[in-house]
């Protein structure tokens, strides 16, 4: 038990009545809860000296509880991590509790075995710090995990870093060195605070409160200043860093270098601006993201009236109903062909347009909008009611034609009719001749 362990008269209980019965029971349940712990849990004096052990202390060192108990804990440890150990047994006798310190025990089999070593105090019936009852953690599964995570960040061939919850970079890898141009040393134990501006260290800040709060931030934009003085354009990706509690310490950050993507953008919206057709961008809810010259000498509108826009604005409720089918046309084939819009013109007149559009994507490939072309009908319309007339012009040709030649050919028949009757007549007359002749 641990009052016979102690030795100690500032420890001993008095036997007699109830209080007495109350410090055994006491002394009793710490027994029981120390010797069935699942984690190693030992209890020491105030000069490091082990008192009890339970079964998992021996299972972790391999040594018998007998080669244990009684044995100063330097036995088992360094001398710098006995300095150590006597320094947080101050602090259990300060603040009651020790947390998270370091601790190396050599093993029966020599292996050096790395834990951490959480700490309470061990107070007497009159509430005396007498020692202290202390819980290892095995850190080797951890400790495997970490260098596992360590080799992963340090290998990845995207920029990525580590930094606690004040944003100050613990890990950094080669590829933050590259995008940066600054050393691994010139990057770790700096605030991320040196290479952003104010702004952005603010909205880094509310990132790394969302890491808290969600586990993962997405997207944030950050444009770090590299050793050249360059601003960077880049992606932040990130996910919480846990503690063995699960409990956030930090961030696990993921730069993405958006130059070329910057690039790609720019080259985009320059052959938007200088296309010769109405082309715009837009959402997947049909607001106008961006409009080229073009759209605003179709419809008639300055760019500021129609960028920011629903294209429900400038067509009617049917329209904009087949505009939001085109979409989803986009979104599941990536194009949309000859959808017909009618958009009203700053003059009110309804011009009539097709629709071809092609899918916007982001940088992962997901359909976040759409490119629409749009192509002024007028003409082609006009082509075709002028088809139309000469349609209608034609065939009122023909009819005439038709009712003309009807007239021809009744007169050519009643010629040939008349010519016919003569023809009988003349052979008549001549048989009549014939007969008076012969007579």
């Amino acid at each position: 038990m641990v009052k016979k362990v102690l030795n100690s008269p500032a420890s001993e209980l008095k036997t007699n009545g109830k209080a007495g019965q109350d410090g055994a029971a006491g002394l009793l349940a710490a027994d029981i809860i120390i010797a069935n712990a699942p984690d190693p849990l030992f209890v020491s004096d105030l000069e490091g000296k082990i008192l009890q052990a339970n079964d998992a202390v021996s299972e972790l060192l391999g040594f018998r509880k007998d080669e244990v108990v009684e044995q100063s804990l330097q036995r088992f440890i360094s001398a710098e991590e006995t300095r150590e150990f006597v320094a947080a047994l101050d602090e259990v006798v300060v603040r009651g509790v020790t947390r998270n310190v370091v601790l190396n025990p050599r093993s029966a089999s020599g292996e050096v075995i790395p834990t951490s070593l959480n700490a309470a105090a061990l107070r007497d019936s009159d509430g005396n710090v007498i020692g202290a009852i202390g819980v290892l953690r095995d850190m080797r599964e951890l400790d495997k995990a970490r260098a596992y995570a360590e080799s992963l960040i340090e290998n990845a061939p995207d920029p990525v870093f580590v930094s606690d919850l004040e944003g100050k970079i613990l890990q950094a890898n080669e590829a933050v060195s590259e995008l940066l141009g600054f050393r691994q040393d010139e990057v770790v134990e700096q605030s991320l605070s040196r290479f952003i501006s104010p702004e952005e260290t603010q909205e880094f800040t509310a990132a790394l409160r969302e890491v808290v709060e969600h586990g993962v931030t997405r997207d944030a934009v950050l444009n770090p200043r590299s050793a050249s003085g360059e601003m960077i354009p880049t992606s932040l990706n990130a996910s919480a860093l846990q503690d063995p509690e699960g409990n956030v310490i930090g961030a696990i950050g993921v730069l993405r270098d958006m130059r070329e993507l910057e690039k790609e953008r720019a080259y985009a919206e320059s052959l938007i601006e200088n296309a010769p057709d109405p082309v715009f961008v837009s959402d997947l809810e049909g607001k106008i993201l961006q409009a080229n010259d073009a759209v605003s000498e179709l419809l008639g509108f300055r760019t500021d009236e129609v960028v920011e826009q629903s294209l429900s604005r400038f067509i009617s409720p049917e329209e904009t109903q087949e505009f939001t089918a085109a979409l989803r046309e986009v979104v599941e084939r990536g194009v949309t062909r000859n959808a017909r819009l009618n958009p009203r013109s700053a003059s009110g007149e309804i011009i009539p347009t097709t629709l071809n559009a092609s899918a916007l994507r982001d940088s992962d490939g997901k359909v976040i909008g759409a490119i629409g072309i749009l192509r002024d009908m007028r003409a082609y319309e006009e082509v075709v009611r002028d088809l139309e007339r000469s349609k209608t012009e034609l065939q009122e040709k023909i009819l005439d034609l038709e009712k003309f030649e009807e007239v021809v050919v009744g007169r050519e028949l009643k010629m040939i009719a008349l010519e016919k009757e003569l023809e009988n007549f003349q052979r008549e007359n001549e048989k009549l001749k014939a007969a008076r002749t012969s007579s």
